[in-house]
């Protein structure tokens, strides 16, 4: 198992860590099986979505941002309740089948480190089976 830090710059951020798993699976020697990306933090997420496009990223915060939180009144005290439901919304890891050393990804697709409660120092676990 190795382990990525991740530093955010937002609150809400999407970072493309696809050259980090490639640059870990490589550190593994990893030829194929599958690979699991996770984090262990409840205010962020892992997903796999396009990177052609940055306003995918962006649009994908908006959306995620829409779904009205402010207008509630949380009893969590830390006032972060909207990045713990973000977190359980996008999952905290993703599976990807590795073959030839590299994630078997679509043309579009990269992985990304999602931060619903930025700036922080975090972590990301690659493992591979």
């Amino acid at each position: 198992m190795l382990s990525i830090d991740i530093k955010s710059a937002r609150r809400n951020e999407f970072i493309d860590i696809t050259g980090h798993v490639i640059m870990a699976l490589k550190e593994m020697d990893a030829l194929s099986g599958i690979c699991l990306i996770f984090t262990p933090h409840t205010t962020a997420g892992i997903t796999i979505n396009e990177n052609a496009d940055p306003d995918v990223q962006s649009d994908m915060e908006k959306g995620l941002n829409s779904l009205a939180f402010n207008h509630l009144k949380f009893s969590h005290a830390e006032g972060n309740s909207d990045s713990h439901i973000k977190s359980t919304l996008v999952g905290c890891s993703e599976m990807v089948i590795v073959e030839n050393g590299r994630p078997v990804l679509g043309t579009w697709q990269g992985i990304y480190f999602c931060e619903f409660d930025g700036p922080r120092n975090r972590k990301v676990y690659i493992k591979l089976k």
